[in-house]
């Protein structure tokens, strides 16, 4: 019997912590994708200003919305409404936003072409040809040689 009421204890504990867990979790993962408001340009749960007068209302705001709402686009729904979109932290998939997340990567695959015609024309430039070899068609230059090599000989 007292093995039964340990047992008991034990998975009603377990079960408890486990809807905790995932509601914080749950909490974290939202405050993550939200942006604080009071022009600090940080995450809602990591905005740290002594005093913040909008990151408390909006984390209370998030704990009631979760509560209203089981899906989370539903809980972002509710925020874009009173905030406008500028509260997410990453743009949506969805219309024109599909822009910010496409662009990067065409601009990078670009640029990487830019760089591989950039170094295939250097490899197909021909070297310049240089002048001949035994002297110099100028006299003057051949002039400013032979006086350079017998200042230099010692």
């Amino acid at each position: 019997m007292k093995r039964a009421l340990q047992l008991a204890f034990v998975l009603a504990l377990v079960f408890s912590t486990i809807g905790s867990d995932t509601s914080s979790a749950r909490f974290e993962k939202l405050g993550h994708r939200l942006m604080c408001t009071c022009g600090c340009n940080q995450i809602l749960l990591e905005c740290n200003h002594v005093g913040c007068p909008a990151s408390d209302g909006m984390r209370n705001e998030l704990t009631a919305g979760m509560q209203k709402s089981s899906s989370d686009d539903g809980v972002y729904d509710l925020f874009v409404q009173k905030y406008g979109p500028i509260v997410l932290a990453a743009p949506t998939m969805t219309g024109f936003d599909r822009v910010a997340w496409i662009t990067p990567y065409a601009i990078f695959t670009l640029g990487l072409g830019l760089v591989a015609l950039v170094v295939q024309n250097w490899r197909h430039k021909t070297a310049p040809q240089a002048g001949p070899v035994g002297g110099s068609e100028d006299p003057e230059l051949e002039g400013y040689r032979k006086r350079a090599r017998k200042d230099t000989e010692l």
